[in-house]
């Protein structure tokens, strides 16, 4: 008999537990940039995962941005909430997930709501309240074991990962190095694929400055700095034809006024994907070039800001052994499971840059994240959460080698 059968046949009751707190949390708008509603999610999930270990809130630094005018500003984050327990144990696992959602206050989808194929439609359903879920329930199956002693472990749930991680990002890689492997609960796909290779990505915002004139006067004295910032945006989205793993998506221009004004503002903000390192400095270096040429072209001042946040994921050994040992439980449950490449990006990337083999999809089956048409696979949540909690039981049991995790030795000189 399995040893570990009971604990997953009790995660199976839990079923309409889960369900429950997924549509409570889904009803919280945790918007990126609503503190309200991010400080009402947190304190949600503190009761929640009380049980398990002393919750620690850490305010966050502020990000820096640019507002409408070009002018840098403090934008307040929500708080990173963090558990710890047995940092003294062999195994140490750190566990990520976010609870903020791209659904601002003010967006009209708010509620969850049943579809008529029976899955949960609702903001953040699968982007990744059921996932935060799925780490809940696989830690107590975790903490019911007798052998958890084996086990320490570390929870980051934090408020700003759907805006690039800003103020949590260091927090992130600083755990990365106490643990010799990482779960991080975002969607896997509706039929179970996990992401394998991630792209890297990028937010960039490139303030234009050029002289204000009268546009039927003497528009020849001004600098138009809305066409100058369209110049940009063209000839940054041509160059994803130059490398097969670029894309370049201009997201967004502000500036100008009246119709008879020459514009002497614009604001450009755009987000670039790489498939690799090489590709991205490859563009950082064509990002430059273009920059240098319009400016020179349109006589205006171009101001850049921003960078990459999220450097690109490979599978490397390490990284691979840990897939297939994910692929082996999800065997042994009746699992069959497949990895494939993808162009989003996630804590994830951050963990493996920071040398972390981490699996980065281990919550809820779902799909349509970032849109209203959100959804979730309900029967996954059981599911989702037995793969786990065997990961983390099997570990405690003993029946894994740590060897494949160890870090790599790298000399000191």
């Amino acid at each position: 008999m399995d040893p570990h059968a009971p604990l997953l046949a009790q995660l199976a009751a839990r079923r309409d537990e889960m369900l429950g707190e997924v549509r409570a949390w889904s009803a919280v708008n945790s918007g990126s940039r609503h503190l309200a509603g991010l400080h009402r999610m947190s304190e949600e999930l503190a009761s929640a995962f009380a049980e398990l270990a002393p919750v620690e809130r850490i305010e966050l630094s502020p990000q820096l941005s640019i507002d409408s005018h070009g002018q840098p500003q403090q934008q307040a984050l929500g708080v990173l909430l963090r558990l710890r327990k047995r940092s003294e144990a062999p195994w140490q696992v750190l566990l990520v997930g976010h609870y903020d959602t791209v659904f601002g206050v003010d967006h009209p989808f708010q509620e969850p709501r049943w579809n008529a194929d029976g899955t949960l439609n609702g903001p953040g359903v699968a982007d990744l309240k059921g996932g935060l879920v799925v780490m809940l329930h696989a830690l107590r199956a975790l903490e019911a074991s007798p052998q958890r002693e084996q086990v320490g472990w570390t929870v980051l749930l934090n408020p700003d990962e759907e805006i690039g991680s800003p103020g949590s990002a260091a927090h992130i890689a600083a755990a990365a190095r106490e643990h010799h492997l990482g779960l991080v609960f975002e969607p896997a796909l509706a039929d179970g694929t996990l992401a394998g290779a991630r792209k890297g990505s990028g937010n960039f915002t490139l303030v234009v400055r050029g002289r204000t004139a009268h546009a039927g006067r003497n528009p020849q004295e001004g600098r138009n700095a809305v066409l100058a910032a369209a110049r940009l945006a063209t000839q940054l989205a041509d160059l994803g034809g130059g490398r097969a793993g670029v894309t370049v998506n201009p997201a967004a221009i502000d500036g100008g006024s009246a119709v008879n004004v020459v514009p002497d503002l614009a604001i450009l903000r755009f987000n670039v994907r790489v498939g690799s390192v090489e590709e991205q400095h490859w563009f950082e270096g064509e990002c430059a070039r273009i920059v240098d040429a319009v400016a020179a072209h349109d006589e205006v001042s171009i101001e850049r800001h921003g960078g990459f946040s999220r450097p690109p994921k490979t599978l490397d050994a390490r990284q691979l052994a840990l897939y297939q040992l994910v692929r082996d439980c999800g065997t042994q449950l009746g699992l069959e499971l497949h990895w494939q490449p993808t162009g989003g990006c996630c804590d994830g990337n951050n963990l493996a840059a920071a040398g972390l083999p981490n699996v980065d999809t281990l919550g809820v089956r779902g799909g349509a994240i970032h849109s209203d048409r959100e959804f979730l696979v309900v029967d996954s949540l059981v599911e989702r959460a037995r793969l786990s909690a065997l990961l983390l039981l099997r570990l405690a049991a003993g029946e894994i080698d740590p060897s494949s995790f160890q870090r790599p030795e790298v000399p000191c000189c």
